[in-house]
């Protein structure tokens, strides 16, 4: 099948990748009923990644002739007798209004029903997106038949939602290694220090059956014949003992080497002991007194918005203290999993601690630490706690920053932090609960946007 360039603009370009079949023609009936197939129109279609039905349509509306594609047979049909070339030129004014982009030319374009029953062509190449004249007969077409979506909005964030996962499963599969390294490392250096002790034991051992340095063996010829018996007996015994030596010296000499033997044990038991400012903060906070204070403390301690006035001073310095210190968000998930505090008390102190005195410019803020909201919202329920932090806190801040809670919301949807359907089960429990924030009236706008874009989708 003969190929051409797409786009009469690039005809003379020999190494222009994307193709298109020639068209080809047939002349078919005679008299009243004579009609023009155009026998390849699927596969130009295909090649335009245009439905069939449109360039047909597009024929018959500016031949001013009835045509007709048939979707089981995938014929073409247009009434009259016309030429090819008049065809062709047709499929090239097609294209340049509803393939080609009007920026950069490119034909890898998607055809885009706007909410206000607008067509536009969005350019995978460049971005562009480029408005279509709304004058042409087609446009009301393809309004009544729209083409189907290659991937739609929800295609793309269950992708997103997946790579991201990935990148988590991958964060912690790099944490597990890095502690077996550490758990191989502390074996290895125990089972070294186990060595050098059972030495130290041998030696002494040595030394109290007779067998002194190798100055006294050469310094006595029967010390020396001694010492040679002992080493013979060694390699012929392996460890074996013959006989028990009952003399008062030998019973000492065993209670020495066995009092050696426990203190190097206790050494390397102490050696081994974890150091006490290096335990879990939740081990601590699990320990029989300090859960009697924590219990006290929280008695004492006012308690709103699930956050203990009490605790939440020290964890918020703890996180202030980990961010300026550079911590990845991933170091930073770790450190928040191991704390003791109800995730409630968590995401508040964290929130506080990044937007700490926000005003304008909150939501450009948002944006650019977005990947620490990120390590700490793990699923739907943290989604939640996130959505009553935020109206917690721009209850709390200037106005400034409270304006822009929409645009907070957009920039945590769009970066799928945040899910459509938590925000919306957010607002509709806000309202159902009488509340009256400024948070959620300047988040109303936001909300319904997102509600007619679902309904949109399902109705498509």
């Amino acid at each position: 099948m003969a190929l051409q360039n797409i786009g009469a603009s690039n005809s003379d370009d020999a190494f222009y990748r994307y193709k298109m079949p020639k068209m080809i023609t047939k002349i078919e009936g005679r008299g009243n009923g004579i009609k023009t197939n155009i026998v390849n129109m699927v596969d130009i279609a295909k090649a335009l990644a245009r439905p069939a039905s449109y360039t047909t349509k597009y024929f018959g509306c500016e031949l001013g002739a009835q045509s007709k594609f048939d979707e089981k047979t995938g014929t073409s049909l247009v009434n009259g007798a016309h030429e090819t070339a008049k065809l062709a030129g047709l499929l090239e004014n097609f294209i340049k209004k509803y393939v080609q982009c009007y920026g950069c030319g490119n034909p890898e374009t998607e055809i885009i029903i706007t909410k206000n029953q607008m067509l536009t062509l969005k350019c995978a190449a460049c971005g562009f997106v480029s408005d279509v004249d709304m004058r042409d007969k087609l446009t009301t077409f393809i309004l009544k038949n729209p083409p189907e979506q290659k991937k739609g909005a929800k295609g793309k964030k269950g992708l997103r939602r997946a790579e991201k996962e990935r990148l988590k499963e991958g964060e912690a599969a790099d944490e597990e290694q890095k502690k077996l390294k550490k758990d191989t490392k502390k074996k290895g250096t125990t089972t070294s220090k186990d060595g050098a002790s059972s030495k130290v034991a041998a030696a002494a051992k040595k030394k109290a059956n007779g067998g002194g340095s190798d100055e006294d063996r050469s310094a006595s010829p029967a010390g020396s014949q001694h010492g040679d018996d002992n080493a013979a007996n060694d390699d012929d015994g392996d460890d074996v003992q013959w006989q028990t030596d009952t003399s008062l010296e030998a019973a000492k000499q065993r209670i020495q080497e066995q009092l050696n033997a426990a203190t190097a044990e206790m050494v390397m038991l102490a050696t081994n002991e974890p150091d006490e400012k290096q335990q879990p903060r939740k081990a601590k906070e699990e320990s029989p007194v300090n859960g009697t204070a924590k219990a006290a403390g929280k008695a004492a301690g006012a308690t709103q918005n699930g956050v203990n006035s009490n605790n939440h001073e020290t964890l918020l310095k703890e996180i202030k203290g980990k961010l300026s210190k550079g911590s990845a968000p991933g170091q930073l998930r770790t450190f928040l999993g191991s704390v003791a505090e109800s995730p409630q008390e968590v995401m508040t102190a964290l929130f506080e601690a990044l937007f700490d005195g926000a005003g304008k410019g909150f939501a450009k803020e948002v944006g650019k630490k977005k990947n620490y909201i990120s390590a700490a919202v793990q699923d739907e329920g943290s989604q939640m706690l996130l959505l009553r932090t935020i109206e917690a806190f721009c209850g709390k801040c200037s106005g400034d920053a409270v304006k822009e809670v929409a645009l907070v919301l957009k920039v945590l949807y769009d970066g799928d932090v945040l899910e459509e359907e938590s925000i919306v089960q957010w607002y509709e429990e806000g309202l159902a609960a009488g509340k009256s924030s400024q948070a959620l009236k300047i988040a109303k706008p936001f909300v319904e946007w997102l509600q007619n874009a679902e309904s949109e989708s399902e109705g498509e």
